[in-house]
Parts: structure tokens; sequence; C-alpha cells
């Protein structure tokens, strides 16, 4: 066999990479996505009345479906290597009101300002992972 000079062997680690690469990152999105959720849960404390809402917080893994009546957009199916957060379910049909308000009733967010405050930690969890990844499969 012919020297190429090593570019077979630096194929091989490349190509290993990205597998790898899209397996950690599932685990890393539902890890952030539980981060995300409980921070969900506790700024909906202060809309607490009966505790249903805070319950129906759902973080989905990838491949899975979440429940029906889930806000935003009901049951679907959640993509490989993902995650997805859902609040609502057949029972607690209500999170968008709880978030927004209505007219007899002022907005307690509770959704959006834990998506907000958590991500840049969200973008710099992956980019560590990633990182990490590239580091592990590198260096063989």
């Amino acid at each position: 066999m012919a020297d190429d000079g090593g570019i077979s062997r630096l194929q091989q680690r490349m190509n290993a990479i990205p597998a790898f690469l899209k397996e950690r990152m599932g685990i890393v999105a539902v890890d952030q996505a539980e981060i995300v959720a409980d921070d969900m849960r506790a700024f909906a404390q202060a809309s607490r009345d009966t505790g249903a809402l805070i319950a129906s917080i759902t973080v989905t893994p990838g491949g899975q479906s979440t429940p029906p009546y889930s806000q935003p957009g009901g049951s679907s199916t959640v993509p490989e290597n993902a995650a997805m957060i859902t609040v609502g379910n057949s029972e607690v049909r209500y999170p968008h009101l709880v978030e927004y308000g209505t007219t007899h009733s002022q907005a307690k967010p509770f959704f959006w300002p834990a998506v907000r405050i958590n991500r840049e930690k969200i973008k710099a969890a992956f980019r560590r992972e990633a990182r990490k990844v590239i580091k592990e499969k590198w260096g063989k």
C-alpha cells in the first residue's frame, strides 16, 4: 500500500466526528432543556393556583412525541438529537393565558423569560461540548 502521508488516517478521524457529535448534542439538548424547564417551573410559582400548570411543564427528548394539547402546537414528534419543552396537557389548556394575560388577568410570564435568561448558557454548553468531542476524536 502506498504511503499517502497520513491523509487516510486524517479522513477516518474527521468522518468519526459528525456521528459522535450528533449523539452527544442530543444529550446536551436534553440536559439544557431540563435546566430551562426548572427555571420555567420556578417562574410559574408566581401564578401558582393548583400547581397543575407547573406539573405540566415537560421536556421531551428527540424521537418522542410531545403531550397532546401541549403548547406550542399540540402533539408533535421531536426531531432526533433535539429536545422540546412544552407546557400544558389535556387538563391544563391555559398556559398561553398565564404567559400573556387576558383582559381580566395580568400576564405572569414564565416561559419566555426562562428561555431568554438561559439562551447564552445553552449556546456555550453546545460549543463546549463540540470542542470536547472534537478534541476527544482528534486525539485518537
